[in-house]
């Protein structure tokens, strides 16, 4: 199967990123902020959704998810790198940043248009981390960098 490569121009575009990367595990060490180039670049490990529904949409209405992973693969991870050009600035909220083999969970990814074509990119991350993204207009890529492996499992979050 063939990796993502992904461009964000606008809002929607961005909505489609942040699907790909709900559940990504970052490592505080993988972010960066390149003032003087303008731009964000993180690696993520992402958990392969696409891959986790086909396994699930194969399965009969009556087998359990297991039974259809089985049929089509173990749930995968993928690493991939995410981009942000034209970027202003950058603020951390809720993260050690002296801490880089730290890990975090990758909930989504929002942008708030503030005066078109500029806005804010926020990066939400379990335990409430956040990281804000100025930006002149909003350019993103997202591209898988290499084979995947098996995830330990599929992510799952309580409902409260």
């Amino acid at each position: 199967m063939a990796g993502l490569k992904l461009v964000a121009l606008d809002g929607e575009d961005l909505a489609v990123l942040s699907v790909h990367l709900q559940d990504a595990v970052v490592a505080v060490g993988e972010m960066t902020y390149l003032p003087k180039e303008r731009r964000f670049v993180l690696l993520a490990n992402r958990f392969d959704w696409e891959k986790a529904i086909q396994a699930e949409a194969m399965a009969d209405a009556d087998a359990p998810l297991g039974a259809a992973a089985a049929a089509v693969g173990p749930c995968v991870r993928r690493r991939a790198g995410l981009r942000f050009e034209r970027v202003l600035g950058a603020r951390v909220r809720g993260i050690d940043l002296t801490k880089k083999q730290g890990m975090l969970n990758l909930l989504a990814l929002t942008y708030e248009e503030i005066d078109a074509p500029s806005g804010t990119v926020t990066f939400l991350f379990s335990g409430g981390g956040e990281v804000q993204l100025d930006v002149e207009c909003l350019e993103a890529g997202l591209e898988d960098l290499g084979p995947a492996w098996d995830a330990r499992g599929t992510p799952c979050h309580e409902v409260e």
